[in-house]
């Protein structure tokens, strides 16, 4: 519905946001400004000191992101710099004010899972990112390997120090590293939680301490909202539709060529992190 005013005329519509957003949707309303704008995704930022602090308000065709409200409508006439706000239940950009109707989950629980399955699931994951020409942003061999070395003896200290130099490394709106660390920090909390892995639960608190402590001064802002919403375990579909194709809930191949095409090197840098992650579960469970 279209409203007229005397300064402007206010598009009202409805969406559904993302349950981590609820701290920042349901407090008092605060300013907020457009970081950027494109024609399937407005990302806006909250002047606040409580996380998220980026908003994604992406159209049904755009990526649902874990900090995402989502419309049925076009976006269009929004530009970086364009003023808004976010709080008491709305999130308003330029002429357009969102009422929030629904919320969904951004960290699904996957339940149990088979142990005997993981295996084989990485198999495929190696198998499908060797062959695919969607490459990660950095070199495996190179930041990455420590990190996975790290995961891989359970090491905290390595682990951390490794996690610490791939914050805000590679280019764009969500560096390689940051992407990678995501997929990492999602994958060792839920998977394990669902195999039974609870070494892999700490050390994924302890990274996901280590990588927000300071994220908002070492990348974007989008990408340090990710990151904060990863440590939590909270993910887009994409990632989850993966990590619920590890354990055998839905297929797993479908899923991974999906998320390999999210962004120029976000999905195979998330794919990237779910290997390691994967790797670590495995690795744990031999441990225990």
């Amino acid at each position: 519905m279209t409203v007229g005013t005397r300064t402007r005329r206010v598009t009202r519509v409805t969406g559904a946001a993302s349950a981590a957003l609820r701290p920042t949707l349901e407090s008092p309303r605060r300013p907020a400004r457009v970081l950027a704008a494109f024609p399937l995704a407005v990302y806006l930022e909250v002047r606040s000191e409580t996380e998220p602090h980026v908003i994604a308000v992406v159209t049904g065709e755009g990526s649902r992101l874990p900090n995402a409200v989502v419309l049925g409508e076009p976006l269009a006439g929004i530009s970086p710099g364009d003023e808004g706000w976010a709080g008491d239940g709305t999130v308003g950009v330029g002429a357009l004010e969102i009422g929030i109707r629904r919320w969904w989950d951004p960290a699904p629980p996957l339940g149990a899972a088979d142990p005997a399955r993981l295996p084989a699931a990485l198999a495929v994951l190696d198998e499908i990112g060797a062959r695919s020409p969607r490459r990660p942003g950095l070199d495996p061999a190179g930041a990455p390997a420590l990190l996975a070395r790290g995961c891989l003896a359970g090491s905290l200290v390595d682990g951390v120090t490794a996690a610490e130099g791939l914050i805000g490394l590679g280019p764009g709106l969500t560096p390689s590293g940051d992407d990678m660390l995501s997929g990492l920090l999602v994958t060792l909390r839920h998977l394990g939680r669902a195999a039974d892995a609870p070494g892999a639960v700490w050390l994924a608190d302890w990274l996901a301490a280590a990588v927000t402590y300071d994220a908002r001064t070492r990348t974007t802002p989008i990408s340090a909202t990710l990151l904060h919403c990863a440590a939590h375990g909270q993910a887009g579909p994409e990632v989850m539709g993966v990590l619920r194709g590890v354990t055998g809930l839905q297929p797993l191949r479908p899923a991974v060529h999906r998320l390999l095409r999210l962004g120029h090197t976000s999905g195979a840098d998330m794919l990237l992190g779910i290997r390691i992650g994967l790797s670590a579960v495995l690795s744990e469970r031999e441990r225990s």
